[in-house]
């Protein structure tokens, strides 16, 4: 395994594996014993970095959701590796009942629904502090500068290391980060989006984005990231739920452009000359790039784990990198 640095503070910034977990489906589509056997074989293969959120999967039963992060709890204690893992959580877009989601009846992001649910969060996790905490969807009902200061007060009291946020606008990351400087708190320093060699179009709208595709880490995000190098993206999904590889998998329907296809046929021809698999070229690619990139790829099995653990020993030249880099 490699390891990077998130964060720029001496006082909080972590090392973590270059490759982190993603633990969505832990505790309900992924049941506990096949949970635990990915978990230990990341742990043992030098993973450290792990993923999760108190609304993961509150779709799965008709639930609220923090199966994912009770399983990572009793999993951390039974094994005894607490202190050898880094956890990132989000909170935010927990539903307030069941039935219900993010989309219509989220927790969101007031400084009274922050507090309880962090509390709640590591309760779940068994743990005094969370190392990662990411604000997990925008609320635009209110005052970016009472998030913000909540979210400070949490790292300042120490039941918060990093904070984060995924699947806002770049403008509202930024401004967000500006309140924090201006208050004298920590800011985000971790970023969560979509990321992959395929990228989805910016304008679709949807339920989940009304205000356009705000999940996907667009040219907006990666010249951002490029001019802020104390930002971290960790990109989720970078494998887009195994359609590069199988035929049973289509490719959402935002990804369904003249765009990917050149990208498709590259990692391809890439993957042809390593041996790899184009699941393993595209985390390659990632691991390997300029911008600081982490990606995050669930497992539902210790054989889907071992493909994506072998991309962090897969080096691409820098021909076939550039190639790459053309049609991205």
């Amino acid at each position: 395994m490699k390891y990077r640095t998130i964060g720029s503070d001496p006082a909080t910034r972590r090392e973590v594996s270059v490759l982190a977990l993603g633990a969505m489906l832990f505790g309900t589509y992924t049941d506990e014993k096949t949970s635990y056997a990915v978990l230990d074989r990341f742990f043992e293969a030098g993973g450290t970095f792990i993923d999760t959120s108190n609304a993961y999967a509150y779709w799965a039963d008709g639930g609220t959701g923090g199966q994912s992060e009770e399983l990572l709890g009793r999993w951390m204690r039974s094994r005894g590796v607490r202190d050898q893992v880094v956890v990132a959580t989000k909170l935010g877009a927990r539903p307030l009942a069941p039935g219900t989601g993010f989309t219509d009846n989220p927790e969101g992001l007031s400084a009274k629904a922050v507090r309880e649910a962090a509390e709640r969060s590591r309760e779940r996790l068994g743990v005094e502090r969370i190392d990662l905490l990411y604000a997990h969807v925008e609320d635009r009902t209110v005052d970016p500068r009472e998030t913000v200061e909540a979210l400070g007060a949490l790292v300042a009291e120490g039941a918060v290391g990093l904070l984060g946020v995924s699947n806002h606008a770049v403008w509202r990351v930024e401004r967000a980060r500006a309140l924090a400087r201006e208050a004298g708190v920590a800011g985000y320093e971790v970023l969560q989006y979509q990321h992959s060699l395929l990228r989805a179009r910016p304008d679709v709208r949807s339920d989940a984005f009304p205000y356009g595709n705000l999940g996907s880490a667009g040219p907006e995000l990666v010249t951002y990231l490029g001019a802020e190098p104390e930002l971290t993206l960790v990109a989720y999904s970078p494998l887009l739920g195994g359609a590069y590889v199988r035929e049973d998998k289509p490719l959402p329907s935002d990804y369904e452009h003249p765009g990917n296809p050149p990208r498709l046929e590259a990692a391809r021809a890439v993957a042809r000359e390593t041996g790899a698999t184009v699941n393993q070229v595209v985390l390659a690619w990632q691991l390997g790039g300029a911008l600081p990139i982490v990606p995050l790829a669930g497992a539902s099995s210790p054989a889907q784990l071992e493909e994506n653990l072998a991309a962090v020993d897969l080096e691409l030249t820098p021909e076939q990198r550039a190639r790459l880099d053309e049609v991205a």
